[in-house]
């Protein structure tokens, strides 16, 4: 850490590499960020009062400012994610509107804007090399976006905005976790037929931890998906999909009120700013610069989809009339998981199920850490750290010389006080330093199917590619060898973040790959060559369904951040209904509000708002990307190590375009995700 306060009982003022997780508790939270706030003010005085300004005592302080701050916060809203008691929900309502507050005042600080200026016209600052030169011009446009220039009325109102959008959008991501873990439906075991034999035992033995009877169905994504693409029981997968619908819009946690206000101070600020709506002012920094780019990229796509879309939806309905019968009630969206899985099961002699016996998670783990050995040079062991519970695990990694470069932690399995989903995070940046270098920390968390009894972790293929997937982001962190901090490793444009996870996602798929960690958990045989060509072969089976339904969350996503005005009265719950219902098989409801429910759009002040599109914009430069290790060698240490030179290890050193023309050595080809989803 760079900068230090007075050693004090409280651990989250003595944070190590090995953040003291088993002495972290709520009530420290305060103090900690109250102290670090008092320390980070002085700081912010003493630079803008400088009398004279250097890079080495003006821009890289300026550069690490917030760092220990940062570290905490992040922390406390971690533990808030994943072990979350009402405790640590007051922590966290308690300390956000003082970050948001300060952050605020940092961006608006008169005279901390004018020593910046004044540092960049001196003879030294056009002097700098390109990465500090890029770090000076890149905290001038920040400062500029977060309303430097604004006259004291607007930066007031600015101010109020911040703190009043970082206060409901925790508000939102607090209702969808409360309303997630107060769900739970017991069932008898007669109810479950069809289902696959591990989730019967699994919520067999959690209704028996909750001494009841039968099983115990909860909205987390291990127990709901199968229920919903296996049950039998139509009625159970209807009280299942309607019940995770309602998610937002419970009395006492309803979110769609507060969609509205979120959608209203965006917009509210991003004019503020001088931007027409909240997408452009996101978005300038980004690789589509505006939200009408990216909009039509999402309309281009889907555009190009429907043909297979439509295809494939009559194909779907036809199947279900020649086994339901002519006169069997229409298709619903419960019935459209099961009824696809029937499907792919015909026409494929395929089900997925049978590949979960060969992904015992443990397996997955050191087959993907084999695999960034032979290509990125790196090693995985196993080390010792404190855990914030039972199932955190901690890795270091070293480099091809022995350097450690990194640690991380892992906790993979859902439970009742953790969000959904699955994400990497950054505690620390580290990276060069003048005595050598600093290791970087970060984590990986998801809600994977857990052990059940005797049955270890079997993983779904979809399971396995997030695994890689985080693994992906967590590399991004983790080589990073850019020594400007707030440069490095993750931060950089968005639409870009994704290329470095999604491309690992497609050694999944490679027989040569999968031979390092697909064997059975009980013989150690591995995947049998004919259930990996069904496996292949079915690949793209509804790829059409897959893409759309990715289209209708960015479109979606945009539609409300650029041409809907959340000022008219209209309700963009409605609006988001109607424009989800274009790209789904089957008709809405009249009150589906999936955007209420929606975490990545709306729990954080920015988060994935106005930027859901990049998921697609990044699966077209890692689509691209990956030809180059498909046709030189899934393996090539040479393609590899050109991979990290040009991107894992430069952060945003250089603009996202010129790092991908560094290692492809042309612009992405717009083709390229469409050809090898077999969509053209």
């Amino acid at each position: 850490m760079t900068q230090q306060v007075e050693q004090s009982s409280n651990p989250l003022l003595n944070i190590g590499f090995k953040i003291p997780f088993d002495q972290i508790k709520p009530e420290h939270a305060e103090g900690a960020v109250d102290t670090l706030l008092a320390a980070t003010r002085e700081r912010v005085e003493q630079l803008a009062a400088a009398s004279e300004r250097d890079f080495a005592g003006f821009m890289d302080d300026l550069d690490t400012l917030t760092e220990q701050l940062g570290t905490v916060d992040t922390i406390v809203h971690h533990l808030n994610s994943v072990v979350t008691s009402d405790e640590w929900k007051a922590a966290v309502e308690a300390i956000i509107p003082r970050t948001s507050a300060f952050y605020s005042e940092l961006s608006l600080h008169p005279g901390l804007w004018k020593a910046l200026k004044a540092y960049a016209e001196t003879d030294a600052a056009k002097g700098l090399d390109p990465l500090r030169s890029r770090l000076l011009k890149l905290t001038l446009d920040e400062f500029k976006r977060g309303g430097a220039d604004l006259p004291d009325d607007k930066k007031a109102r600015l101010t109020e905005v911040n703190t009043r959008l970082a206060q409901i959008t925790n508000q939102f991501a607090k209702n969808v976790l409360e309303g997630t873990a107060a769900y739970e439906l017991y069932v008898p075991s007669e109810r479950l037929a069809g289902v696959p034999q591990r989730v019967i035992d699994a919520t067999r033995l959690d209704a028996q931890g909750k001494d009841r009877e039968g099983h115990r169905l909860t909205l987390h994504q291990p127990v709901m998906q199968p229920i919903l693409t296996y049950a039998d029981d139509r009625e159970l997968r209807r009280e299942l999909w309607q019940a995770s619908g309602r998610l937002g819009r419970e009395e006492g946690r309803d979110n769609r009120p507060l969609v509205s206000e979120i959608l209203q101070l965006r917009r509210e600020r991003a004019e503020l700013l001088g931007f027409r709506n909240f997408a452009d002012l996101v978005l300038e920094e980004r690789m589509a610069k505006t939200g009408d780019t990216a909009l039509a990229f999402e309309r281009d796509l889907e555009a190009k989809t429907r043909p297979a879309f439509e295809r494939e939806n009559a194909e779907l309905e036809a199947f279900y009339r020649s086994q339901a019968g002519a006169d069997a009630p229409a298709l619903e969206m419960w019935d459209v998981a099961y009824w696809a899985e029937k499907q792919r099961q015909e026409k494929y002699d395929f089900d997925e199920e049978t590949l979960r016996p060969y992904f015992e998670l443990n397996n997955v783990l050191n087959g993907l850490f084999e695999i960034c050995q032979r290509v990125f040079g790196i090693t995985v062991k196993e080390g010792q750290a404190p855990g914030w519970h039972p199932e955190v695990r901690f890795y270091d990694i070293s480099d091809e010389s022995g350097t450690h470069v990194a640690s991380f932690y892992t906790d993979w399995f859902p439970r009742d006080s953790k969000r959904g989903g699955a994400w990497m995070n950054a505690f620390i940046t580290g990276g060069p330093r003048e005595d050598g270098v600093e290791p970087h920390l970060g984590l990986m968390c998801g809600n994977m199917t857990p052990p059940s009894g005797d049955t270890p972790s079997l993983l779904s293929i979809r399971e396995v590619e997030t695994v890689f997937h985080e693994f992906g982001h967590l590399l991004h962190h983790a080589m990073s060898r850019v020594p400007v901090h707030s440069l490095s490793g993750t931060n950089v444009a968005w639409d870009f973040v994704e290329l470095p996870s999604q491309i690992m996602e497609n050694w999944v798929m490679e027989r040569e790959a999968l031979d390092l960690f697909a064997r059975h958990y009980q013989t150690g045989e591995r995947l049998p060559q004919d259930l990996f060509e069904k496996m292949v072969a079915a690949r793209n089976y509804r790829a059409a369904y897959t893409a759309m339904r990715q289209y209708s969350f960015g479109t979606a996503d945009l539609t409300l951040h650029v041409e809907f005005d959340p000022n008219s009265g209209a309700d963009p719950i409605a609006a988001a209904r109607d424009i989800m219902a274009r790209f789904v098989p089957t008709a809405l409801p009249d009150d589906y509000a999936q955007i209420a429910s929606f975490n990545h759009l709306f729990s954080s002040p920015v988060g994935y708002g106005a930027g859901y599109y990049s998921y697609k914009w990044a699966e077209v430069l890692d689509a691209d990307a990956f030809s180059r290790f498909a046709s030189e060698g899934l393996f090539n240490r040479d393609t590899g190590r050109a991979y990290v030179d040009s991107i894992l290890s430069r952060g945003n050193s250089d603009d996202a375009a010129q790092l991908y023309r560094d290692f492809m050595g042309r612009d992405p080809d717009p083709a390229a995700l469409l050809k090898r989803s077999g969509l053209l």
